[in-house]
């Protein structure tokens, strides 16, 4: 070997050598450090995977839309989607207070459930889910309920949770459920105020109801209804019964385990800020209670974990223009035993379908932002099961969005 070569092979083996530090180096996109014993990741922007994302949408289909004259497609606040084994798509259409099925072609096969209180019935469905065994799990806000639908509505058990209201339950692999707590206590005249630390972003439920754990902490703004804002969430559980989080208002993802334990924390750049405006206040003078809301920011509007472990959240590119702004209010009507009634009205600029607004930012299981993908119209919900990805414009089209995840 002539010293030509013997210099060639020698700065083959350094480079070879260095090659793994030089690729971290131009792959890094975050910054991770320990904070109080968790993995805390501070990602920058682009992600790992810049300008080339590894994965793409395609549109499948939309079901439904509010200009349609087909009564099986005409939703009224559409809020959740499952889909079975075998294909079968279930929309949870809640200002109708029904279940709408439809084949793996999207074609309506049936409707479940209808408004009342009795099994099977309904008054504000709020979430939808699958158990282990293929039965749909709704969780019903207004009634304190899960109404669990065996073989497609053939028999109902009802879950009275007797506690406090649960938002948006999931089905645990391990048995069992998993939802949202009330964020925000406002306190009868002279009673103490609940304080944020003894209050829990999510409980853990048995077959029957029961609150067999609380974790998560909340976020203190300082004041009650700014605490209920800025700590609202969305979650999506893993095949390891992991809950994965996305905050509304704050630059704040989070994972758990099973056992309710904080894995990681993660945030990202975004290209407005996330302090609060105006803090919400309440009012008690006199006999009545008035109350102002807070004024922040909204970051993100939902979130879904893939079979991979990937991370989906909807986010906010800008802030929503006024002219794209819509506002829903729902109303509760008490009678006798409890709540009898809810009706949600939908004001502002309906007819507007697109936008440059939205768009998804996939994370690693360890919370690593990858990449992101732009969106064209407005996003409230995302759901994903397999390689179908579902989006809902539940307030201006009334719309439900399947998408195929194509891997690149």
């Amino acid at each position: 070997m002539d010293k030509y070569s013997r210099h060639f092979a020698i700065y083959a083996v350094l480079l070879i050598g260095f090659l793994p530090f030089l690729l971290a180096a131009g792959s890094s996109a975050q910054k991770v450090e320990t904070v109080d014993g968790v993995r805390v990741v501070h990602n920058e922007k682009g992600g790992l995977w810049g300008k080339n994302p590894k994965v793409a949408l395609d549109l499948v289909r939309k079901i439904g839309d509010i200009d349609t004259d087909d009564e099986h497609l005409a939703f009224n606040y559409p809020s959740d989607v499952a889909v079975d084994a075998t294909g079968n798509i279930y929309i949870l259409d809640t200002g109708n207070t029904r279940i709408q099925k439809f084949g793996p072609d999207g074609k309506y096969l049936a409707t479940i459930g209808r408004k009342g209180q009795g099994p099977g019935e309904f008054i504000s469905p709020s979430g939808l889910d699958l158990d282990e065994d293929g039965n749909l799990v709704v969780t019903d806000t207004a009634q304190m309920r899960l109404h669990v639908i065996i073989g497609g509505g053939k028999d109902v058990k009802s879950i009275v949770l007797k506690d406090e209201r649960i938002y948006g339950v999931r089905s645990l692999g391990a048995g069992g459920y998993v939802g949202r707590a009330e964020t925000y206590s406002i306190p009868m005249r002279n009673q103490p105020e609940k304080k944020i630390g003894e209050m829990r972003l999510f409980r853990r439920l048995d077959l029957d109801g029961r609150v067999t754990a609380s974790f998560g902490e909340l976020a203190d703004f300082g004041e009650a209804l700014t605490n209920a804002t800025g700590n609202a969430s969305e979650f999506d559980v893993d095949g390891r019964d992991a809950v994965t989080v996305s905050f509304n208002a704050q630059n704040r993802l989070e994972k758990y385990n099973i056992d309710g334990k904080l894995l990681w924390r993660a945030d990202r750049p975004l290209n407005y800020g996330t302090a609060v405006k105006k803090k919400g206040s309440i009012d008690r003078s006199g006999s009545g209670i008035s109350m102002s809301a807070p004024e922040m920011n909204v970051c993100s509007k939902g979130i879904a974990v893939d079979g991979r472990g990937r991370a989906w959240v909807v986010t906010l590119q800008r802030q929503l223009k006024k002219e794209e702004e819509v506002q829903t209010s729902m109303m509760w009507v008490g009678g006798a035993g409890g709540v009898n009634n809810v009706s949600i009205k939908t004001e502002g600029n309906t007819e507007l379908r697109m936008t440059d607004a939205f768009k998804l930012e996939v994370f690693a299981e360890d919370g690593v932002l990858l990449g992101e993908i732009p969106l064209t119209h407005f996003v409230d919900v995302i759901r994903i099961f397999g390689d179908s990805l579902f989006l809902i414009d539940r307030e201006r089209g009334v719309t439900v969005y399947q998408y195929r995840i194509v891997e690149k």
